[in-house]
C-alpha cells in the first residue's frame, strides 16, 4: 500500500528524487560531531512546544478573572493535564538550554564565518524570539510569580531616553499590568510570535541546506580556505550519507534530550516552577526577592551593576550588537579555536562573566 502511494506521489511531484537528494544522497562530513544534532534537538523540542501549547489552549482562558482558576483545573481535574503543562513549562527552559549550547557550538567552531552570515544572523533571532515567547508565556498562569516579574521586566524599559514611558504603556495596554497586558501577551504568545517563529526556522534551515554543512574545523586534513565571491554549495566527497548514518545519531541526542526533560518534568519541576507558581496574581502584595527566569538573571542583574538602568540597557545593547555583527566584524578564514587565541580568550572570558553575574543576580 505505502509503495503505491510512493509510486503515485513519486510519478506527480518526483518524490524519491526529493527524498534522495536530503536523505540517502546528502553527504555529511565523516568528522561531523555529535554539536551538529543540536538543531535536530531543537526542532523536537519546538515541536512538542507548540503540541503542548495546542492542547493547553483547549483549557486555558485568557481572563485575568479565570486564567488561574483554568491552569488549576488543567492541573487537577484534566487527565495528564499536570503532565502536558509541565512538558510545556519546563520544556520552555530546556529549549533555552540547548539553544544557548547550539550558539556556543557555532561560536566556537567559527561557523559563523562567510559565507554563513545569514544562517548566523537568523539564529540569533531564533534566539531571542524565543526569549520573548517565553517572557509572554510567563504572565499567562497570571500567577503572584507570572504578575510581579512581568511587572519587574516591563518596567526596564522605562529606562529607554524619551520614549521609556510610552514604550512600558504600550507593552502594559496602560500604567500596570492587567486585563490588557494579559491579552496582548496572550496574542503574541499564540499567535504572532509562533509565526514568526516558523517562518525564521524555514529560513534558518534553508540556509543550512542552500549552504552546505561547514566542515568541523578539527583533525589533521582540516585546513582554511579561501571563501569564493560567488555561491558555492560546500559538497563532503566521501562523507557520511545523513540517513541513515547521521540520522541516528540525531534520534540518540534527541532522545537524550527528551529524556532530560521527562526526568526534570516527573522528578524536579520546582527547579523551574517555584511555589509563588502556584498562589493567584495579588496586584496588592508585593512578593520578597521576586527574580526573573534563570535565563534573564545577567540582564536583571547587569541593570542593578550600574548607577542606572540606561547604562545597564546600553551595555546590554551593544554585547547583543556585537554577538549579532559577529560574522561581519570577524572576517579571517581561520575557524580552528586554538588557532585563534583573542577569539577564545573572549569566548571563555564571555561564557564565565555570564555565569558569574547570573549567579549574582540569583543570590542578589
Amino acid at each position: 500500500m505505502h509503495k503505491r502511494l510512493l509510486d503515485f506521489l513519486d510519478v506527480r511531484l518526483g518524490i524519491r528524487d526529493i527524498l534522495e537528494q536530503n536523505l540517502t544522497k546528502y553527504l555529511l562530513p565523516k568528522n561531523v560531531n555529535i554539536w551538529y544534532t543540536l538543531g535536530a534537538v531543537l526542532l523536537a523540542l519546538l515541536s512538542l512546544q507548540f503540541v503542548t501549547g495546542v492542547l493547553l489552549l483547549v483549557y486555558y482562558v485568557p481572563n485575568p478573572a479565570e486564567a488561574f482558576k483554568s491552569v488549576e483545573i488543567i492541573m487537577n481535574d484534566i487527565p495528564y493535564g499536570w503532565l502536558i503543562r509541565y512538558l510545556h513549562a519546563v520544556g520552555s527552559n530546556v529549549i533555552v538550554i540547548a539553544l544557548l549550547l547550539h550558539m556556543l557550538s557555532v561560536l566556537f567552531m567559527g561557523s559563523y564565518k562567510k559565507p554563513r552570515e545569514f544562517t548566523w544572523i537568523s539564529g540569533f533571532v531564533l534566539f531571542n524570539l524565543t526569549l520573548v515567547l517565553c517572557l509572554t508565556g510567563y504572565l499567562l498562569p497570571w500567577s503572584q510569580l507570572s504578575f510581579w516579574a512581568t511587572t519587574v521586566a516591563t518596567e526596564a524599559a522605562g529606562a529607554v531616553p524619551l520614549i521609556g514611558d510610552g514604550l512600558v504603556r504600550f507593552m502594559r495596554g496602560g500604567a500596570m499590568v492587567g486585563d490588557a497586558t494579559l491579552g496582548r501577551f496572550f496574542a503574541l504568545h499564540v499567535m504572532v510570535l509562533p509565526a514568526g517563529l516558523v517562518a525564521l526556522v524555514g529560513f534558518h534551515l534553508f540556509c543550512v541546506r542552500r549552504i552546505g554543512i561547514s566542515k568541523p574545523p578539527f583533525g589533521e586534513d582540516y585546513a582554511p580556505t579561501e571563501v569564493a565571491d560567488e555561491f558555492v554549495h560546500e559538497e563532503h566527497p566521501g562523507g557520511i550519507p545523513f540517513f541513515p548514518n547521521y540520522a541516528i545519531k540525531d534520534l540518540a541526542v534527541i532522545s537524550l534530550f527528551l529524556g532530560l526533560l521527562a526526568l526534570l518534568v516527573f522528578f524536579a519541576p520546582g527547579l523551574f516552577i517555584p511555589p509563588s507558581a502556584f498562589e493567584p496574581a495579588d496586584p496588592f502584595t508585593t512578593p520578597a526577592h521576586i527574580k526573573p527566569e534563570w535565563y534573564f538573571l545577567w540582564a536583571y542583574q547587569t541593570l542593578k551593576i550600574f548607577p542606572s538602568e540606561f547604562l545597564g540597557l546600553a551595555a546590554q545593547g551593544v554585547v547583543m550588537t556585537l554577538l549579532a555583527l559577529l560574522p561581519f566584524l570577524d572576517r579571517g578564514k581561520e575557524r580552528r579555536p586554538f588557532k585563534r587565541p583573542l577569539f577564545l580568550t573572549c569566548y571563555l572570558l564571555g561564557i564565565l562573566l555570564f555565569v558569574a553575574i547570573s549567579i549574582w543576580g540569583h543570590y542578589s
